[in-house]
């Protein structure tokens, strides 16, 4: 008697194997991501998850202020997302055969460029850092120059071509030789046109806000280096990977500033609707007509994956929802009354330095307390290492509160909030509401956020 084949049984594989998830990681992954968690008491199992939540192994609900790091920007399992996914499944596609013209890369690129009518054309690829690239790329051909300027704190990607341009030492220490690139100052015109007036620059590339610490470009610079790099005969590259979709309050943050008309525009995350990896690459019609000059170039800049039919369903289906749902306004809505709330507690509390930001994408500064008792407390945690305090917020709000928030980049007192665009009044209360304790905690001087502290620093005398 023969047993026939079992199959593959998803369900049957989670059930039997769920529990594994840490070990799984341990052995196979990156090993530090789960010692990392455990450090931080972040190890816990979730097990569902939908709109700005997602719920544990005990059903307990957690509020999620991170989307993803901007993934989510319509929640996790948009019902509208989760049918276009089913939808084009069934449809049985002849997808990626590279020798035809499938519908939906058309479509989604038509739909995309209406947000950006200056801009003509549309690479997809399959990341933020991928779209990064191909902007990189697509300047310095375009242009015959090589070199590309970017700013100190920039993220734009961990890939070489986007590493070279990543103004974080932390990511690039250990990867070197990348390419030939140079740092200015966010907002020093006088640096970018020293750079430029070498003649060898094909652009700049710029977060119009930074992730790491959430600084804006200041008022009016994009327009005028924008001005100065067409002035030299350079492009002006604006990464909205993160800023892109809504996220600050306009479908892209160079939008808050009039006359800004970026040459080339990245865009990736909440694009996905949180499914299908996706990063598009937006740019002029000449820069593309230089790239793909004839057809012994036709694949001159491809991507095996890039146009799948799932991607481009999941693109369609959230520019569908954001427009349906007006997710712009609420996120502009939201993010004014969040971040109003929070700026109203700086005077209130002594370590709360500065709240900033634009739409739904908020940074929270914490600095040196004014009185003796907590200003000892925090001089011990800078000497440890810098960004401790951040952490010590972030952990409370997770565990005594279940909100889930991150620090805004490596030694940095800054906690950034990017939750989903969907989220309302009643998210913002739970979020002012737990901060508010936390912070009532901290400045009391004592209790177990301090004792966390100082579990920081003896784990970051020992990392040393």
């Amino acid at each position: 008697m023969t047993t026939e084949p079992e199959g593959f049984d998803l369900g049957k594989l989670l059930a039997e194997r769920s529990a594994e998830r840490y070990e799984l990681h341990t052995r196979y992954l990156n090993h530090q991501l789960p010692r990392m968690l455990r450090t931080i008491g972040f190890d816990r199992v979730y097990e569902r998850a939908e709109g700005a939540y997602f719920w544990d192994d005990r059903g307990d609900d957690y509020l999620d202020m991170l989307a993803g790091f901007g993934v989510m920007g319509l929640g996790r399992h948009h019902p509208v997302v989760r049918k276009a996914l089913h939808d084009v499944l069934d449809a049985s596609l002849a997808d990626l055969t590279r020798f035809d013209c499938q519908p939906l890369p058309g479509l989604l690129a038509e739909r995309l460029l209406a947000h950006s009518p200056h801009l003509d054309r549309v690479f997809f690829g399959n990341s933020g850092t991928e779209a990064v690239e191909t902007a990189l790329k697509f300047a310095r051909y375009a242009t015959g120059k090589p070199r590309i300027l970017y700013c100190p704190h920039a993220f734009h990607g961990l890939t070489t071509g986007s590493l070279s341009v990543n103004g974080e030492d932390g990511f690039r220490d250990g990867f070197a030789p990348l390419l030939p690139d140079t740092a200015i100052p966010l907002g020093d015109l006088d640096a970018l046109e020293r750079e430029l007036r070498r003649g060898d620059v094909a652009a700049f590339v710029v977060e119009p806000i930074q992730g790491k610490g959430v600084h804006a470009a200041p008022p009016g610079f994009l327009r005028a280096a924008q001005e100065l790099l067409h002035r030299h005969k350079a492009l002006l590259i604006a990464d909205e990977v993160q800023t892109g979709l809504g996220r600050t309050g306009d479908f892209y943050a160079y939008q808050h500033e009039d006359g800004v008309e970026p040459d080339l525009v990245c865009v990736a995350k909440a694009l996905s609707g949180g499914y299908v990896p996706v990063g598009a690459t937006l740019g002029k019609d000449w820069i593309f007509q230089k790239v793909y000059s004839s057809m012994d170039r036709v694949l001159v800049h491809s991507a095996s994956f890039g146009s799948n039919a799932q991607a481009m369903a999941a693109g369609l289906a959230v520019l569908s929802v954001m427009a349906d749902e007006e997710i712009v306004a609420n996120a502009r809505a939201t993010g004014d009354l969040l971040r109003t709330r929070l700026a109203a507690l700086v005077d209130r509390y002594e370590l709360l330095s500065e709240v900033r930001g634009r739409g739904l994408m908020i940074g929270i500064e914490f600095g040196r307390p004014r009185s003796v008792r907590l200003r000892g407390r925090w001089t011990m945690l800078q000497a440890a290492r810098k960004g401790l305090f951040a952490q010590m917020v972030v952990v409370p709000l997770l565990q005594k509160h279940r909100i889930l928030t991150q620090v805004s980049g490596d030694r940095l007192e800054v906690i950034k909030l990017i939750p989903p665009l969907t989220i309302g009044e009643r998210e913002v209360d739970r979020f002012v509401t737990a901060f508010t304790a936390v912070m009532d905690d901290a400045h009391s001087g004592g209790g177990l956020m301090w004792d966390f502290g100082r579990t920081l620093v003896k784990q970051a005398v020992a990392n040393r």
